[in-house]
């Protein structure tokens, strides 16, 4: 559930600050995996640390997913395509560790990808949060079917599948559901 009131919001269970006027830095009232979460644009540097939470990520949630680039041709990827192409938003620790990213292409939520180690902690509701702010009116995406854990947590959001392909799309060939989320329901 997504609470938010003027001075706080509840995001899986956590409850953050809101932040102020000095930026989008948000701390949570009760200790969690991140004690401080910071909420920031990519910028090209983090080209190497984002190929590595991707991959990461990807690996310990999607075991089954075959491996169709090199880790050299992800990070090209992330460089020349995802970080110019769409708008990123990292959440990182007040420290600079990165723990998750979000990344948009209009209304088109492209990527929400967390470190395996930060899972079901409202790091992934932040970001997911920051999507909404950027595009209020509406989201869609894509989910692999099989990835049952990340289509829960869009459910839980108001995501409503909408298609459901055979793979034939994707580089993995492997079958997904397009997801929409609209203000209005």
């Amino acid at each position: 559930m997504f609470v938010q009131d003027d001075e706080q919001f509840t995001a899986d269970g956590v409850t953050w600050r809101v932040p102020d006027e000095q930026g989008d830095e948000m701390t949570p009232n009760e200790s969690t995996a991140a004690d401080r979460v910071l909420l920031r644009e990519a910028a090209a540097e983090d080209a190497e640390p984002l190929t590595r939470l991707f991959l990461a990520s990807r690996a310990a949630a999607m075991p089954y997913l075959p491996r169709v680039h090199s880790d050299e041709d992800t990070l090209a990827w992330m460089t020349h395509v995802v970080l110019p192409g769409t708008t990123v938003w990292i959440a990182e620790t007040g420290t600079g560790e990165v723990l998750g990213f979000a990344s948009l292409d209009g209304t088109e939520l492209e990527h929400l990808y967390l470190r395996p180690d930060v899972r079901r902690r409202g790091i992934g509701s932040l970001l997911l949060a920051k999507a909404r702010e950027i595009a209020p009116d509406e989201l869609t995406l894509y989910v692999f079917q099989r990835n049952t854990d990340a289509r829960a947590f869009y459910e839980r959001y108001g995501f409503t599948a909408v298609g459901f392909d055979d793979g034939s799309r994707n580089e993995e060939k492997e079958p997904d559901v397009r997801y929409r989320w609209t203000a209005n329901g």
